[in-house]
């Protein structure tokens, strides 16, 4: 199946500005419509009643440089 990214945004953020956003993110998904806004980019997506809810902890080690750093994802999923 063909993966269209339809949104991204990648940036910097203290642990408190990160739990304030998923916090928002948690409030939109409730409602039903998520707003992502990004510089001059936004989209809305409607939300279903119910999703598959994905939680992923990776840790990644650098081939070269055997730097090991984190990613915890979460994942919302649903077919139309």
């Amino acid at each position: 199946m063909p993966e269209e990214q339809l949104f991204k945004s990648e940036e910097s953020r203290s642990r408190a500005e990160i739990a304030d956003a998923l916090v928002a993110a948690a409030e939109q998904i409730e409602s039903g419509t998520v707003t992502l806004e990004s510089g001059t980019d936004t989209r809305e997506v409607t939300v279903p009643e119910s999703s598959q809810f994905e939680v992923e902890l990776e840790r990644l080690t650098d081939s070269e440089t055997g730097e090991q750093r984190y990613e915890l994802e979460y994942e919302v999923r649903w077919t139309e």
